[in-house]
Parts: C-alpha cells; sequence; structure tokens
C-alpha cells in the first residue's frame, strides 16, 4: 500500500498531549506541510488528512472504555472524512482502513509497536518521506513527575529508526519525547557539567558543537539581525515555533 505521492513529502504527526499548542502556533508563524496526520480525535480538533486509530472503532462506540475521549470520538466518526488507519474494519465507520501492518512490519523488520503514535511512525518510515514534525506526543511533563504514559521507549525507538533512514525528525519545543523540553545545556550528559556546558546545534543542516556562552552570542546576534542573513537555528521558544530537529 505504498503511496507514491507521500515519497520525500513534509508530515505533522499531532497528538493530543501540551505540545499541540506548538503546531497551531506553527501554523500561525506560516509554517508549511505537505500531509497532517492525526493521532485518535485530533481529526475532530485540526485538519488532518490521515487518521491512526489502532484500537477499533466498537471500542469507542460500544464501550465506554476510553473515558472522555469517547465523545468526541464519536463526532469524529460523524464528521471526518479522511482515510482512518485501525485493526479491523467498522461498516459504522466505512472510511476506516486496515492498517497495513504485515508490509510495514516486513519493510521495517521489525514488530515493536505497543501504542498507536509509533504505527504512525512506521508508515511515515514505510511511506519514506523526507521530513516528520511531531506535536502532542508528550508521554512525560516536567511538572508532574508523578504522571508519564507508557510507550515512550517505542515511540523514540522508531524515530532513531527514522533518522537512521534519513528521515529529518523535529519534536515540539514543549514535548517530552526525545527530552526536547530539556534545556539545551543540559542535553548532553558529562558536557553539562562543564563550566561552559558544551551544546550542540545545528548549522547549514549539519550538527556542530560549541559551549553555551558562544551559543547565546549567536541567538543575540540573530535576534539583532531578526533571524535574518544566518543558517544557525535558534531554539523553538526564542523563534517561530518550528520543531526542534534532531
Amino acid at each position: 500500500m505504498k503511496i507514491p505521492e507521500l515519497k520525500g513529502k513534509h508530515v505533522a504527526i499531532i497528538a493530543m498531549g501540551e505540545s499541540q499548542l506548538d503546531y497551531h502556533l506553527s501554523k500561525i508563524y506560516s509554517n508549511k506541510y505537505d500531509e497532517v496526520w492525526g493521532i485518535n480525535c485530533m481529526g475532530e480538533i485540526t485538519k488532518c488528512d490521515r487518521i491512526f486509530m489502532l484500537d477499533p472503532a466498537s471500542r469507542f462506540l460500544d464501550t465506554d472504555d476510553a473515558g472522555s475521549q469517547t465523545g468526541i470520538m464519536k463526532t469524529m466518526f460523524k464528521n471526518y472524512k479522511g482515510p482512518i488507519y485501525s485493526c479491523e474494519l467498522d461498516e459504522r465507520v466505512p472510511n476506516i482502513e486496515v492498517y497495513p501492518i504485515e508490509e510495514v512490519v516486513q519493510y521495517a523488520d521489525c514488530a515493536y509497536l505497543n501504542n498507536t503514535v509509533p504505527f504512525a511512525f512506521a508508515y511515515a518510515l514505510y511511506q519514506e518521506v523526507a521530513q516528520i514534525s511531531i506535536y502532542g506526543i508528550d508521554f512525560s511533563y516536567k511538572g508532574n513527575l508523578h504522571y508519564a504514559e507508557a510507550g515512550k521507549a517505542c515511540c523514540e525507538f522508531w524515530l532513531s529508526k527514522c533518522i537512521e533512514n534519513g528521515i529529518k525528525v523535529g519534536v515540539g519545543a514543549r514535548s517530552g519525547l526525545l527530552d526536547t523540553n530539556v534545556p539545551i545545556e543540559e542535553r548532553i550528559y558529562g558536557f553539562h557539567r562543564l563550566p561552559d556546558p558544551i551544546v550542540m546545534t545545528v548549522e547549514e543542516g549539519v550538527f556542530k558543537k560549541c559551549t553555551m556562552s558562544e551559543y547565546n552570542r549567536k541567538l543575540q546576534k540573530q535576534n539583532m539581525d531578526k533571524l535574518t542573513g544566518s543558517d544557525f537555528e535558534m531554539p523553538v521558544h526564542l523563534t517561530a515555533p518550528e520543531a526542534k530537529r534532531y
């Protein structure tokens, strides 16, 4: 079930976590995506080209097992007209398509898929997209040390596979995925203990090492230049929201 039009495209993938706000801000700042893929009820919240809902529709239509998400999912089934990838068909939701599990797993040579989100990442890998920007896929929050959703490791595993296959991966600034919401000076273990911590930045598409003081000087210069005339990538919380590259 290869879709030739997806090869080489830039796809935004959005779920229900707090960093979905970074997606909406990115649109306000005129960031563009070739397609937007939603997880579960995001198809009712924002315009999506595809939805990944690996639970059967019966979970939402016949039970209250999904709790507060039950109502919005039922509404989405009525309103959303694009493809919904799930584990089985349901005649009550005619636009559901069975996720191509065999093709994707054979392509990736891996069947580690323990929550809905990695199915979207694996699909992006299978379709050979060029770039994915991820929003609302957070799993943990800095202000709540006692709460974390299961499945983060599986998501980061698939992102690693995507990166190794040449896909550019970006994550919304508020997300805990890939430690994106960790201050940049704390991300490189050991080097973060130096008096002037070492950080990694992206310049002209290549990772470069610099000290935190050098980094801050570059930020100050770029602010003065009003973000023009430089290929140095500022952190997303200081400029137009754009998924942080990994």
